[in-house]
């Protein structure tokens, strides 16, 4: 059976459902947009119409984006081709809510849930064969219209068909970049890019005592090693320390025994105390950074010094000299190159070590972390970047263990990830990239 999709009912009117019906209205689907009331919907379609770049565009929006209340107008999806859930990360409310849902759409629909981390299988488990066989996860990122990456999670029922479908519309409809992932805890990006915020809070904390500014590890862990500028406090005072501690206990609750991430699923003594003074970052007033007002009416950047536990002015960072590549800061030995190997090496290494566990090929991997997070390079692209050979011998001399696809690579007798337009397949052998 072929399966198209020319309109969308949105259940969730939140920043992520809004974002989703208003992607879905702009490549011209009509647009059923439903919350818990008439005034939650309201905010929903507020939040959609004001993504928009012009008034004319915010007028084609609001054309194209009906709306009604999940009570009394969830029997209208049986109009809809796919009908997308994206209320709040709790799995009973999930749950009940496909209950409903399954009562309500027609044969030939498909269903997807806009879950960040919650696994596809403990949605649907016990729920009705049909439900299971038209199911995806549809991961978008925030905000949605704007960011490229959209991650495809099937279910061990899913129907071919469907799964394609959802490919083929999330690419050519929707213009966003698709990456497959396996239904695992926090699918890709989140799983590794959540690794490198937790870790590196954890792994920072020696190098702040031995006299290392927050502002000089957030400068390392930015451009010089192609990570966004905000490097870490500053990405986690952008997400809020509250959601970090969501995704931290998240985690905990559902890594598989013996994973690295355990070991930093909770914040530092210092981070645990900020949070439980709401100290959340720029949802508040302040977290790591805060900009304050001056007596002359100008702005002062604030950092909350994590090894004193009070405000001061920010500082210049102290950058290495001559060093603004990851190669040069991680095989010099001292303290910067000493942070940057532990926190994004321990990132690249924990990467390594999850592939085909949380996708099929590195490939997935590298385009995940790039368009969900913005790295300039994915992981393997930077360990190639670092030359695996050179990782390898630094993990032995250290008496470390390979992770699994550098201890692959080593066994093919291969030089790196990539080569002339191929990847490493999990088989040892090169693979033709496909087409973004």
């Amino acid at each position: 059976m072929t399966v198209a999709i020319h309109s969308v009912a949105v259940i969730g009117g939140g920043t992520m459902g809004s974002g989703i019906a208003a992607l879905a209205a702009s490549v011209g689907c009509e647009v059923l947009l439903l919350d818990v009331d008439q005034a939650a919907v309201a905010r929903g379609l507020q939040r959609a119409l004001a993504t928009a770049a012009t008034p004319d565009e915010a007028a084609l929006l609001k054309s194209r984006i009906a709306t009604g209340t999940i009570d009394g107008d969830l029997p209208r999806i049986e109009n809809s081709d796919w009908i997308c859930e994206a209320i709040i990360e709790d799995l009973s409310a999930k749950r009940d809510l496909f209950e409903t849902i399954e009562a309500a759409r027609r044969q030939d629909s498909v269903v997807s849930t806009n879950t960040s981390g919650i696994r596809l299988s403990e949605i649907v488990a016990g729920l009705p064969l049909r439900l299971r066989e038209d199911i995806v996860v549809t991961h978008f990122f925030n905000p949605v219209r704007v960011m490229r990456l959209l991650e495809l999670v099937p279910g061990a029922e899913t129907r071919p068909e469907v799964v394609a479908a959802f490919e083929t519309f999330g690419r050519e409809r929707l213009g966003k970049g698709v990456v497959r992932a396996k239904d695992t805890v926090n699918f890709i990006a989140n799983r590794i890019g959540c690794f490198f915020m937790l870790s590196g809070l954890h792994k920072a904390e020696p190098f702040l005592k031995q006299g290392l500014s927050q502002e000089t590890v957030d400068a390392l862990l930015g451009a010089p090693v192609g990570l966004p500028s905000t490097g870490l406090y500053g990405l986690i005072d952008l997400i809020g320390l509250d959601v970090m501690d969501l995704v931290g206990r998240n985690l905990e609750a559902n890594l598989p025994a013996g994973d690295a991430g355990r070991a930093f699923a909770r914040f530092p003594e210092a981070e645990r105390t900020m949070l439980a003074r709401r100290q959340l970052g720029r949802k508040t007033s302040g977290g790591f950074y805060r900009m304050t007002k001056t007596a002359d009416g100008g702005k002062l950047k604030e950092v909350f010094d994590l090894t004193s536990g009070a405000w001061r002015p920010a500082v210049e960072p102290k950058l290495p000299a001559r060093r603004a590549d990851p190669v040069s800061l991680v095989f010099i030995d001292d303290a910067a190159a000493r942070l940057v190997w532990d926190t994004l090496g321990g990132t690249l290494l924990y990467a390594a070590d999850l592939v085909p566990e949380i996708a099929e090929n590195i490939v997935a991997v590298d385009r995940a972390m790039r368009w969900g997070f913005a790295w300039r390079r994915g992981p393997f692209e930077l360990l190639d970047d670092l030359e695996p050979e050179r990782v390898i011998d630094r993990l032995r001399r250290e008496g470390k263990p390979l992770p699994r696809r550098l201890a692959a690579l080593a066994a093919a007798g291969a030089q790196s990830f990539y080569r002339d337009g191929a990847f490493l397949g999990v088989d040892g052998r090169y693979r033709r990239v496909p087409a973004e």
